[in-house]
Protein backbone atom coordinates (compact mmCIF):
# COMPACT_ATOMS: atom_id res chain seq x y z
CA UNK A 1 0.00 0.00 0.00
CA UNK A 2 1.29 3.57 -0.68
CA UNK A 3 0.02 7.05 1.45
CA UNK A 4 0.85 10.61 1.21
CA UNK A 5 2.45 13.40 3.41
CA UNK A 6 1.31 16.00 0.94
CA UNK A 7 -1.31 17.72 -1.43
CA UNK A 8 -0.97 17.19 -4.53
CA UNK A 9 -3.35 18.88 -7.13
CA UNK A 10 -4.20 18.46 -11.05
CA UNK A 11 -6.73 19.97 -13.15
CA UNK A 12 -8.48 18.34 -16.76
CA UNK A 13 -10.67 20.56 -18.83
CA UNK A 14 -13.82 18.54 -20.58
CA UNK A 15 -16.05 20.54 -23.29
CA UNK A 16 -15.62 23.71 -21.32
CA UNK A 17 -16.03 21.94 -17.86
CA UNK A 18 -13.30 22.30 -15.14
CA UNK A 19 -12.13 19.87 -12.91
CA UNK A 20 -9.65 20.33 -9.85
CA UNK A 21 -8.64 17.13 -8.18
CA UNK A 22 -6.97 17.66 -4.71
CA UNK A 23 -5.56 14.65 -3.12
CA UNK A 24 -4.74 15.02 0.56
CA UNK A 25 -3.75 13.13 3.83
CA UNK A 26 -6.64 11.78 5.44
CA UNK A 27 -5.79 13.65 8.24
CA UNK A 28 -6.72 17.09 6.55
CA UNK A 29 -9.40 15.82 4.19
CA UNK A 30 -12.20 16.97 6.17
CA UNK A 31 -10.25 20.70 6.66
CA UNK A 32 -9.51 20.41 3.19
CA UNK A 33 -13.03 19.97 2.33
CA UNK A 34 -14.30 22.67 3.95
CA UNK A 35 -11.70 25.47 3.03
CA UNK A 36 -12.43 24.20 -0.91
CA UNK A 37 -15.58 25.01 -0.64
CA UNK A 38 -14.53 28.73 0.48
CA UNK A 39 -12.67 28.96 -2.02
CA UNK A 40 -14.84 27.89 -5.30
CA UNK A 41 -17.92 28.61 -3.48
CA UNK A 42 -19.48 29.15 -7.63
CA UNK A 43 -18.46 25.26 -8.08
CA UNK A 44 -21.17 23.16 -8.97
CA UNK A 45 -20.13 20.28 -7.32
CA UNK A 46 -17.28 19.05 -4.48
CA UNK A 47 -17.17 15.38 -5.10
CA UNK A 48 -15.25 12.99 -2.87
CA UNK A 49 -13.47 9.73 -1.62
CA UNK A 50 -11.52 8.64 0.62
CA UNK A 51 -10.06 5.22 2.38
CA UNK A 52 -8.36 4.67 5.60
CA UNK A 53 -7.41 2.18 8.04
CA UNK A 54 -9.34 2.34 11.52
CA UNK A 55 -8.29 1.35 14.70
CA UNK A 56 -8.82 -2.62 13.94
CA UNK A 57 -6.80 -1.75 10.87
CA UNK A 58 -9.69 -2.44 8.72
CA UNK A 59 -10.02 -0.62 5.69
CA UNK A 60 -12.50 2.21 5.82
CA UNK A 61 -13.94 4.08 2.33
CA UNK A 62 -16.31 6.03 0.99
CA UNK A 63 -17.50 8.84 -1.78
CA UNK A 64 -19.69 11.12 -2.81
CA UNK A 65 -21.36 12.09 -6.22
CA UNK A 66 -22.36 15.23 -4.53
CA UNK A 67 -25.27 15.98 -6.68
CA UNK A 68 -23.81 14.61 -10.13
CA UNK A 69 -25.90 11.15 -11.19
CA UNK A 70 -25.24 8.46 -9.42
CA UNK A 71 -22.08 6.31 -9.82
CA UNK A 72 -20.73 9.04 -11.87
CA UNK A 73 -18.22 10.32 -9.89
CA UNK A 74 -17.21 9.36 -6.70
CA UNK A 75 -17.35 5.90 -7.27
CA UNK A 76 -15.07 6.14 -10.23
CA UNK A 77 -12.59 8.34 -8.11
CA UNK A 78 -12.93 5.93 -5.46
CA UNK A 79 -11.63 3.20 -7.76
CA UNK A 80 -8.68 5.25 -9.10
CA UNK A 81 -7.56 5.02 -5.27
CA UNK A 82 -8.31 1.66 -4.69
CA UNK A 83 -6.24 0.54 -8.00
CA UNK A 84 -3.47 2.85 -6.85
CA UNK A 85 -3.63 0.59 -3.90
CA UNK A 86 -3.73 4.00 -1.58
CA UNK A 87 -4.49 4.27 1.86
CA UNK A 88 -4.95 7.11 4.27
CA UNK A 89 -6.00 9.79 1.82
CA UNK A 90 -8.98 11.79 0.80
CA UNK A 91 -9.46 12.92 -2.62
CA UNK A 92 -11.57 16.17 -3.42
CA UNK A 93 -12.50 17.13 -7.07
CA UNK A 94 -13.96 20.55 -7.57
CA UNK A 95 -16.34 20.73 -10.99
CA UNK A 96 -17.11 24.02 -12.50
CA UNK A 97 -19.86 22.62 -15.40
CA UNK A 98 -18.81 24.37 -18.96
CA UNK A 99 -22.30 24.39 -20.09
CA UNK A 100 -22.17 21.43 -22.17
CA UNK A 101 -23.64 17.86 -21.05
CA UNK A 102 -21.20 15.14 -20.80
CA UNK A 103 -23.17 12.26 -20.02
CA UNK A 104 -22.88 9.31 -17.32
CA UNK A 105 -19.88 8.05 -19.22
CA UNK A 106 -18.27 11.42 -20.33
CA UNK A 107 -18.30 12.32 -16.38
CA UNK A 108 -16.69 8.80 -15.07
CA UNK A 109 -13.78 9.23 -17.29
CA UNK A 110 -13.04 12.90 -16.86
CA UNK A 111 -13.53 12.12 -13.16
CA UNK A 112 -11.26 9.33 -13.46
CA UNK A 113 -8.61 11.14 -15.75
CA UNK A 114 -8.71 14.01 -13.52
CA UNK A 115 -8.03 11.99 -10.14
CA UNK A 116 -5.08 9.65 -11.79
CA UNK A 117 -3.34 12.68 -13.17
CA UNK A 118 -3.46 14.00 -9.11
CA UNK A 119 -2.39 10.50 -8.75
CA UNK A 120 0.43 10.99 -10.97
CA UNK A 121 1.36 14.60 -9.42
CA UNK A 122 1.92 12.92 -5.89
CA UNK A 123 5.25 12.57 -4.08
CA UNK A 124 3.66 8.69 -3.35
CA UNK A 125 5.40 6.90 0.14
CA UNK A 126 5.51 3.66 1.21
CA UNK A 127 2.50 2.66 3.74
CA UNK A 128 3.40 1.41 6.77
CA UNK A 129 2.37 -0.06 10.30
CA UNK A 130 3.62 1.74 13.10
CA UNK A 131 3.51 0.05 16.71
CA UNK A 132 4.61 0.71 20.37
CA UNK A 133 6.83 -1.42 21.98
CA UNK A 134 8.17 -0.83 25.27
CA UNK A 135 11.23 -2.41 26.57
CA UNK A 136 13.78 -2.93 29.57
CA UNK A 137 17.63 -2.31 29.41
CA UNK A 138 20.33 -2.77 31.79
CA UNK A 139 22.71 0.43 31.87
CA UNK A 140 25.40 -1.52 30.42
CA UNK A 141 23.07 -1.96 27.21
CA UNK A 142 22.16 1.38 27.26
CA UNK A 143 24.98 2.42 24.66
CA UNK A 144 24.07 -0.43 22.25
CA UNK A 145 20.18 0.63 22.49
CA UNK A 146 21.29 4.11 21.74
CA UNK A 147 23.51 3.09 19.16
CA UNK A 148 20.57 1.42 17.41
CA UNK A 149 17.88 4.05 18.03
CA UNK A 150 19.90 7.12 16.57
CA UNK A 151 21.54 5.26 13.18
CA UNK A 152 17.84 3.82 12.49
CA UNK A 153 16.04 7.16 13.39
CA UNK A 154 13.92 5.28 15.72
CA UNK A 155 11.47 7.36 17.33
CA UNK A 156 11.92 7.11 20.95
CA UNK A 157 8.44 8.54 23.12
CA UNK A 158 9.85 7.98 26.49
CA UNK A 159 12.55 7.29 28.49
CA UNK A 160 12.77 6.48 32.58
CA UNK A 161 15.25 5.91 34.28
CA UNK A 162 15.36 3.19 36.91
CA UNK A 163 17.76 1.56 39.65
CA UNK A 164 18.54 -1.58 37.46
CA UNK A 165 18.12 0.22 33.56
CA UNK A 166 15.98 2.01 31.82
CA UNK A 167 13.27 1.57 30.37
CA UNK A 168 11.92 2.60 26.81
CA UNK A 169 8.85 3.13 24.91
CA UNK A 170 9.39 3.20 20.80
CA UNK A 171 6.76 4.02 17.78
CA UNK A 172 7.87 2.43 14.54
CA UNK A 173 7.91 0.79 11.94
CA UNK A 174 7.74 -3.44 12.47
CA UNK A 175 11.11 -3.76 11.02
CA UNK A 176 13.14 -1.15 12.81
CA UNK A 177 11.42 -2.75 16.35
CA UNK A 178 13.01 -6.15 15.29
CA UNK A 179 16.48 -4.80 15.50
CA UNK A 180 15.90 -3.76 18.61
CA UNK A 181 14.61 -7.19 19.67
CA UNK A 182 17.57 -8.91 17.57
CA UNK A 183 19.72 -6.91 20.47
CA UNK A 184 17.62 -7.67 23.85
Amino acid sequence: MKTVKALSAATLEVKKSKFHSFLVPFSSFEEKLEELKKLHPKANHHVTAFRYLNEYNQIVEGSSDDGEPRGSSGRPTLKVLQGNDLINVGIITVRYFGGILLGVGGLVKAYSDTANLAVKNAQLLEYKDIFEYSFSVDYEKTREIEYILKQNSIFVENREFGIDGIEYTVRDDIEKINLIKGVL
